[in-house]
């Protein structure tokens, strides 16, 4: 195996990225934070490509927490603005190449015309099967929990039925596999309320590069070394 190839047996099923450093890239640059937030959409768009080429079969980005509503609300506005142009602008491009949107999360909140344009991404590319890009956008990992909880309640589940296979069977992510590996950038060590049910068991792989630098080739040697962890999901070792 080279860096620039990962084997094929080594490559995770799912990868999760937490985006993180558009603001503080661009504050280097003497930019606005929203010149930051259109440099890292643009990034999703080369790294998707290269997740797809290596044989990934899910990438979940975390584009917009729940949390992300108590910022600014010019840099909200300017979000949900750069997020709509988006959809506008790939949406074709990413069906073309058989990319499936999967969207996680609750659209309570957003305006009418981003929920149309999501929708109508998703209806475009649901049958698609190359790659599943995985869009959590006003997500949360507790909010995931609590909702899938209430489904179980009213679907009238007693205490003693309850089993966490029903509970990920009511997840945003049902039907997924759990994330293999989890990339962070901008060297924060923390979740964020980021899949914190699923990510029970995932690797994880934090660099200090800032989301819009994070490059193929950084992707390639976050999975070189996941290639060489040794996963026991809580069991031990053969040795």
């Amino acid at each position: 195996m080279t860096s620039d190839q990962p084997a094929r047996s080594r490559v995770p099923r799912h990868i999760a990225v937490i985006m993180d450093g558009n603001g503080r890239w661009a504050k280097r640059r003497g930019l606005p934070r929203l010149a930051g937030h259109r440099a890292g959409v643009e990034n999703i768009r080369r790294i998707l490509r290269e997740c797809a080429d290596l044989g990934v079969h899910y990438l979940t980005i975390y584009a917009f927490s729940t949390e992300n509503w108590s910022r600014p609300s010019a840099e909200v506005e300017g979000l949900m603005r750069i997020f709509g142009e988006f959809l506008d602008r790939e949406t074709r491009s990413l069906h073309a190449e058989g990319v499936k949107i999967r969207h996680l999360g609750s659209m309570q909140g957003v305006s009418p015309s981003l929920q149309r344009k999501t929708q109508a991404a998703l209806d475009m590319t649901r049958n698609n099967q190359r790659i599943t890009l995985c869009v959590a956008f006003n997500y949360g990992g507790r909010a995931d929990i609590v909702n899938a909880v209430r489904a179980l309640l009213a679907e009238g589940v007693g205490a003693d039925a309850l089993s966490e296979q029903m509970i990920s069977e009511r997840l945003s992510t049902s039907g997924m596999p759990d994330p293999d590996l989890i990339i962070r950038t901008s060297g924060e060590w923390r979740l964020s309320n980021f899949l914190i049910w699923q990510a029970a068991y995932s690797e994880y792989w934090v660099t200090p590069t800032f989301w819009p630098d994070f490059s193929p080739e950084l992707l390639r040697q976050a999975l070189d070394e996941y290639g060489q962890r040794e996963r026991r999901f809580g069991g031990l070792t053969n040795t």
